[in-house]
């Protein structure tokens, strides 16, 4: 084995441990001492690590040619980094500058932030967020579903008989399933039934508006 290949656990968790006191100090310099421009290099460190620990787990997914739970951790959290992670960041930032500010008795807020916290009140576009979120996790299931089973099968034709019968769906035992593994079986899963619940409840904001109200 090689060195990252055995110790690839202690280089990811070194790698988590960097990127989350640089995003420590990044929230230290920016809500508390009111370093703007200081903070982003801060965060542009955060990033960073994120994309080094990508890297980590294509050269291990190079180096053994096998899919481990290590490297689909990584996935999961770089593919949320680059999506839902972007917007859910920007308003986070905000409601921190707001209490943040609130408590030391200054205002950390802009009239383009407090334009969006307003906008993001509106039923109608929080209805449309939601629709657009819906559709994007969507195409991200779809798409992580189908190098599943491209991974696992060879050929995307090959899974017909398994969509024609479903009875495997639900059981313990991977080896009658589509996946390859117990850890692709147990994930896909999983996320079925969170991006069955995720989708219902996104578009009950558009069938049902006046619950946003």
């Amino acid at each position: 084995m090689s060195f990252m290949e055995t110790y690839q656990w202690e280089i990811i968790i070194v790698l988590e441990v960097i990127s989350w006191v640089s995003l420590l100090i990044f929230g230290v310099t920016r809500y508390f001492f009111d370093k703007r421009k200081l903070s982003k290099y801060f965060l542009i460190l955060f990033i960073s690590f994120i994309g080094i620990e990508a890297l980590v787990g294509w050269f291990i997914y190079v180096e053994t040619g096998e899919l481990s739970t290590i490297q689909l951790v990584i996935t999961v959290f770089v593919v949320y980094a680059i999506t839902f992670g972007v917007s859910d960041f920007k308003k986070l930032d905000r409601w921190m500058r707001k209490h943040i500010g609130t408590l030391r008795g200054i205002d950390l807020l802009t009239e383009k932030d407090r334009a969006i916290m307003k906008r993001d009140k509106d039923p109608a576009h929080i209805a449309k967020k939601y629709r657009i979120s819906s559709l994007i996790h969507l195409v991200l299931f779809v798409a992580v579903q189908i190098g599943f089973l491209v991974y696992s099968l060879g050929s995307l034709s090959d899974v017909v008989p398994y969509i024609k019968d479903l009875s495997w769906i639900g059981t313990e035992d991977y080896t009658i399933t589509p996946y390859a593994n117990d850890t692709l079986y147990g994930i896909s899963m999983v996320w079925g039934i969170v991006f069955i619940a995720d989708f219902l409840y996104s578009w009950s904001y558009t069938l049902f508006p006046s619950q946003t109200k």
